[in-house]
């Protein structure tokens, strides 16, 4: 496959994560005593961030940023010769991980932190697991479903809109994305998560992703014809 859509994949995911770090450590620095206010800044940053970023790659890459994004397009559109290929999956998660890492560090030099520390915040409750699953789910449900009804264009303001409520109404606020979850282990900030934590995550956001996607299925027989046109339609390079 050609290089592009890798270099898409990569920025996209590390300008992802700079967001969602760097708008945590602005937003502990400027309401230190307010940790609702903390998470209403951080999660607005990240919906217009996360739609933005959407409209920037999307045409190249799909905007997956995410390797249970890929790892469902694939698997969904396989047997129709729709979506990723199994190789284009495995670089697409390359791309991705070392992006988020690579945001995480952006971010923290933009602080003038420390460009790579380790994450102490402890996230592992049952609660938190059980959000995971639900708000990966969710977001694989999202995107299929607007690509199988032709409304791939509405992705950057439905993914963003579905991401912003998620910080709120689920426990965990909403990784729902390995690569996201690696690269926030990479600071101690209001958005870190301790490497201790990550694994959890990890395991719970493929499982919602699977599930995500057995409702797509159930949901839209024929959604497969239409895997490659997530998250929004981009050339197949």
């Amino acid at each position: 496959m050609s290089w592009r859509p890798l270099l898409a994949e990569f920025l996209g995911t590390a300008l992802l994560v700079a967001i969602v770090v760097g708008s945590g450590i602005a937003a502990a620095q400027l309401s230190p005593d307010d940790v609702g206010l903390q998470l209403l800044q951080n999660s607005t940053a990240t919906v217009l961030g996360l739609a933005v970023l959407i409209l920037m790659f999307g045409p190249v890459s799909g905007a997956h940023f995410n390797p249970v994004v890929s790892l469902a397009d694939w698997m969904l559109g396989r047997q129709s010769g729709t979506g990723l290929s199994g190789d284009a999956v495995c670089a697409y998660a390359i791309a991705q991980t070392v992006g988020g890492v690579a945001g995480a560090v952006l971010a923290n030099l933009m602080f003038d932190w420390p460009a790579i520390e380790l994450a102490t915040k402890h996230r592992v409750t049952a609660g938190h697991l059980i959000g995971e699953v639900v708000a990966t789910a969710g977001l694989v449900v999202l995107i299929f479903a607007l690509a199988r009804s032709a409304r791939a264009g509405l992705s950057a303001a439905a993914v963003g809109a579905n991401i912003g409520a998620a910080y709120w109404f689920i426990s965990s606020t909403s990784f729902a994305n390995p690569a996201v979850t690696i690269g926030r282990m990479f600071s101690d900030s209001f958005a870190g998560i301790a490497p201790s934590s990550a694994p959890a995550f990890i395991g719970v956001q493929v499982l919602g992703a699977l599930i995500g996607l057995g409702l797509v299925v159930a949901l839209h027989p024929d959604a497969a014809r239409t895997a490659d046109q997530a998250v929004v339609p981009h050339e197949n390079s």
